[in-house]
């Protein structure tokens, strides 16, 4: 069970709004630019300012729910409302693994993290989703199923991030934290990997 099962009653959820976007003239692929850019913008300001203030990573879990509901409500403007595209299937890989990164990567100037860890953290997120996308490529389904799957790293990322700001840093004792992120990582993969060499044995 992971975040990622609760994902149709979220969308549930949006469907009114993203029926009214569809018919504002919104498309899927603002969407997607809006949510990476933002990220983005987000991620560069926490790196400049976390080494002198850790409360701006109060800023991070509403980013972080804000950003999950745009994905859901690009992904279901190109469903249901006729916008799916080349562009827009790049665009919202591309824009998630960037995304990733850019929210993830300043978590290394934060003690007792480092850059080690912190980077194998952003390294194995981009590999689990490359896993992911390649199932396609061999006849399978995209796949979405792992311990650590997008949703669940936003959970700890955004936990992470209130629980920083609010006591400006985080205890000791959480070093091995970006370690046992990249095990769930590493098993995210392999079972990525086994599910859609299982769904198409040939």
């Amino acid at each position: 069970m992971t975040i990622y099962a609760l994902k149709p009653r979220f969308q549930s959820l949006l469907r009114p709004l993203v029926r009214r976007l569809a018919e504002a003239g919104v498309t899927a692929n603002q969407v997607t630019l809006v949510a990476a850019a933002g990220s983005l913008l987000l991620g560069g300001l926490i790196a400049w300012k976390i080494g002198a203030s850790p409360s701006i990573l109060l800023l991070l879990p509403p980013w972080l729910l804000l950003r999950m509901g745009l994905n859901a409500v690009d992904g279901m403007l190109a469903r249901e409302h006729g916008q799916r595209s080349r562009l827009g299937a790049l665009l919202n890989e591309i824009g998630d693994v960037a995304s990733d990164a850019a929210l993830c990567a300043p978590f290394a100037l934060l003690p007792p993290f480092g850059a080690g860890g912190i980077g194998a953290v952003v390294l194995l997120s981009a590999l689990s989703e490359f896993a992911g996308v390649l199932g396609p490529s061999i006849g399978a389904s995209r796949r979405y199923d792992g311990p650590l799957g997008k949703s669940d790293r936003a959970l700890f990322l955004g936990a992470l991030g209130l629980l920083a700001g609010l006591v400006g840093g985080l205890p000791g004792w959480l070093w091995p934290l970006p370690w046992l992120l990249s095990l769930l990582l590493l098993l995210t993969i392999v079972r990525r990997a086994r599910g859609a060499l299982a769904e198409n044995p040939t």
